[in-house]
């Protein structure tokens, strides 16, 4: 198992020897994130939970906690709630992503350790690790590759397992 997926400058995620071309937030990568700006934080970072949907695919293999969601759960990403970058009950007061979506992209999404210990207001929010667009076009933030190459990488993650992403 490998506790260390490394995320370059040429957008290749490195887990072992393993090689796998990965999309990244639109606005490039930023060491100083802030909530809505289109970036992927740089950093190394936990990860905490993966999350799936179990109506389009069976639970990912390895050694994270794994959790199945539900139409009810959202992720805060209003810096003036108090449940900012925390998982929420969906209608929620705030605004909120949700993780049930009607395209593919959250059929597997494991929750990255920014900004979440503490979280700082407005330093990010909603940062994972999730299945790319078919297209090609890059995520909001996130760090995403082919549904096939995630399931892989999750498989070789133990329970403290981080993604280091360079500048």
């Amino acid at each position: 198992m490998a506790a260390l997926l490394r995320v370059g400058p040429d957008a290749l995620l490195r887990v072992n020897d393993l090689v796998f071309p990965c999309r990244l937030g639109r606005a490039g990568r930023r060491a100083d994130k802030v909530e809505g700006d289109g970036a992927t934080p740089i950093g190394r970072f936990p990860l905490r939970t993966v999350f799936y949907r179990p109506d389009r695919g069976e639970a990912p293999a390895g050694g994270l906690p794994v959790r199945a969601l539900d139409p009810s759960m959202g992720w805060c990403d209003d810096p003036a709630d108090p449940a900012y970058n925390q998982p929420v009950t969906l209608p929620y007061r705030a605004s909120a992503e949700t993780l049930w979506r009607d395209d593919d992209l959250y059929d597997i999404v494991v929750v990255l350790g920014h900004n979440d210990d503490p979280v700082v207001v407005g330093a990010g929010s909603a940062i994972f690790l999730h299945v790319a667009a078919a297209d090609g076009r890059p995520t909001a933030g996130c760090v995403a590759l082919a549904v096939a190459d995630l399931r892989r990488v999750l498989a070789l993650c133990d329970e403290n397992a981080e993604i280091e992403i360079s500048p």
